[in-house]
C-alpha cells in the first residue's frame, strides 16, 4: 500500500509516516519510480509506534523495541534488559503521578467552599 492508503488506515499523518521513516523505525520498500510501498503488517508496527510515543519512548528506544518485535535482534537478553528498563522507567513515572494526584486530592479536599459557595463563585466568575 501507499503511504496515503497507510495514514489512512492508521490515522497517522502522512508526515509522521515519513518522520518515522527518516528514525528507521518504517522500512517500506521502493518502486522504481521512488514510491514507498507498506506492508499490511506496518499497520499493526504503526499503532505499536504510537502506543509507544504515547508512553513517552523516544524514537532510538522504539526503533530497539520494534526489532525485538519482530524478532530482527539477535540478542535477546538485551531486548529484556532494555524492555524491563523502560517499564521500571513508566512504572516511576506513574508512581510519581498517582502521589501528585493525592496531593492535588487532599487540597482540593481542604480547599472546598462551603455548599452552594463554589456554585455561586463559579456565577460571577
Amino acid at each position: 500500500m501507499k503511504i496515503g492508503e497507510l495514514a489512512h488506515r492508521t490515522g497517522v499523518s502522512v508526515r509522521a509516516l515519513r518522520y518515522y521513516e527518516e528514525k528507521g523505525v518504517l522500512r517500506p520498500e521502493r518502486t522504481p519510480s521512488g514510491y514507498r510501498i507498506f506492508a499490511d503488517s506496518d499497520v499493526r508496527k504503526v499503532a505499536h509506534i504510537q502506543t509507544l510515543l504515547a508512553a513517552g519512548l523516544g524514537m532510538e528506544v522504539i526503533g530497539e523495541i520494534l526489532a525485538c518485535l519482530s524478532g530482527e535482534s539477535l540478542l535477546l537478553d538485551d531486548c529484556r534488559e532494555r524492555l524491563e528498563a523502560e517499564r521500571r522507567r513508566i512504572t516511576g513515572d506513574i508512581d510519581r503521578l498517582l502521589h501528585t494526584r493525592s496531593l492535588l486530592d487532599d487540597l482540593l479536599a481542604t480547599t472546598r467552599a462551603p455548599d452552594g459557595a463554589d456554585r455561586a463563585a463559579s456565577r460571577v466568575a
